[in-house]
Order: C-alpha cells, then sequence, then structure tokens
C-alpha cells in the first residue's frame, strides 16, 4: 500500500511539474502584435500609446503613427522582459524601467505589465494589452 501511495504521488509532483512550466515563455518572445497601453488614475484609463511587436524587436510606444525605430527585447522563462532601447515617456524625462512582467496565459489577450519609476521616487504601472 506505501509503495502504491508513493508511486501516485510520485506521478502527481512529475505531472504537477511539468504541467507547471510557462510554455508559453519558452521561445523568448511575445506575440507578434500592437499592444495598446494604458494606465489607470484617478478613477479614469489614460492611453499611453501602442507598442509593436514583431519577433524580437518593439517599436513605440505612439500615439499616432508610427515609431521611426525598432529596437531589440528580450524576455526570460520566467516572462520578465527587458528593453534594449528607449521606450518613450518610460525611459525620458528622469523616468526609468523598473520591471515588464508578461501574462501569456489564461483566457485574456496576451498583455505586459510595466512598472515605471518616477523622478520623484513613486512608482506607475501600466498595462499593454494586445488588440
Amino acid at each position: 500500500m506505501t509503495t502504491l501511495i508513493r508511486v501516485i504521488l510520485s506521478f502527481l509532483l512529475l505531472a504537477g511539474t511539468a504541467g507547471g512550466a510557462r510554455a508559453d515563455f519558452a521561445d523568448g518572445k511575445l506575440p507578434d502584435g500592437v499592444y495598446h497601453c494604458e494606465v489607470y488614475l484617478l478613477g479614469l484609463f489614460f492611453n499611453l500609446g501602442d507598442i509593436t511587436i514583431k519577433g524580437n524587436l518593439y517599436s513605440g510606444p505612439v500615439t499616432f503613427g508610427s515609431a521611426p525605430q525598432a529596437y531589440n527585447y528580450q524576455m526570460d522563462a520566467n516572462g520578465e522582459i527587458s528593453w534594449l532601447g528607449p521606450l518613450g515617456g518610460y525611459t525620458s524625462g528622469g523616468n526609468a524601467i523598473s520591471m515588464t512582467q508578461a501574462t501569456l496565459d489564461g483566457p485574456g489577450a496576451p498583455s505586459f505589465d510595466i512598472i515605471m519609476k518616477q523622478p520623484d521616487g513613486a512608482f506607475t504601472a501600466s498595462t499593454c494589452t494586445k488588440g
């Protein structure tokens, strides 16, 4: 009986470990497309522009037209994104990116959250969702 329980527990542990892996992050890329970025402040959603993802490149954010240049980005196996170039207002005027975390699984569209540190030390979070 004890051996049977060990075998069952081992199988469940193995299945849980395999199922818990984030296969969506394995290739290190977000799905291609346009991601609309917003921040929620004072009870309202504010548009921060669109970021376009194509392969390992991103451009934007832009509100109108298109970005003049694309830059590389990297995403690790946990979905943390490193932007290897400027990111509009997120990285200008004394602002800096603290962290960007992708969410590819679940019922909603792929998205990522950008945590920006402002010059005064405050943090602001925005969400960019694929349209």
